[in-house]
């Protein structure tokens, strides 16, 4: 599968099979998250890999008790350390969040790629997060991302141009002239 077949597919699966993720594939997708880039190759993060069935159902209550996020054989909490990054993107804010989003991104997408599925977490209780996962008090809780294999073998289908924005809507040459 090539990268672009891979983004077309990529959807988000809020159901999964009861299978373990091998350790071979699991080791290709921390290789996507590790050559992701970021700001000034500073790295400002670190990532969790929970598989314990327990804590991944108390994840599941401390992500707005979404239980179906317990079904995923992994979940990755993404973190990262605003004082270490890159401090002047846009010539005033550090950019922790945007280099672990494009690490997720990769992510996802090797996710696709091997079969499997995944969901970006937004809605989750940082405190409750950090606790569970004893995540220190100078990272922040950027997302969280189920993977696994999908219940559903339905879902590799390319995403619909009718459900897209048309290019008109989404780009300009030169200056901005979006709505």
């Amino acid at each position: 599968m090539d990268v672009f077949e891979a983004i077309k597919n990529r959807r988000s699966v809020r159901a999964y099979q009861d299978r373990p993720i091998p350790e071979h594939i699991t080791h290709t997708l921390l290789s996507a998250i590790r050559y992701a880039p970021s700001g000034c190759n500073l790295q400002p993060w670190h990532f969790v890999l929970v598989k314990d069935t327990q804590l991944r159902q108390k994840l599941a209550e401390a992500c707005a008790k979404q239980m179906w996020i317990a079904q995923a054989p992994l979940i990755i909490a993404a973190c990262g350390f605003p004082k270490r990054a890159y401090q002047k993107i846009g010539g005033s804010r550090n950019c922790a969040e945007i280099d672990v989003t494009i690490a997720l991104d990769h992510l996802s997408l090797a996710a696709v790629e091997q079969g499997l599925g995944s969901c970006w977490i937004g809605a989750f209780d940082e405190q409750q997060v950090k606790s569970l996962l004893a995540v220190p008090d100078d990272a922040q809780v950027v997302a969280l991302m189920t993977i696994g294999y999908p219940a559903s073998t339905d879902l590799n289908h390319p995403v619909s141009e009718a459900n897209r924005k048309s290019p008109a809507k989404v780009f300009s040459t030169d200056r901005y002239d979006g709505n």
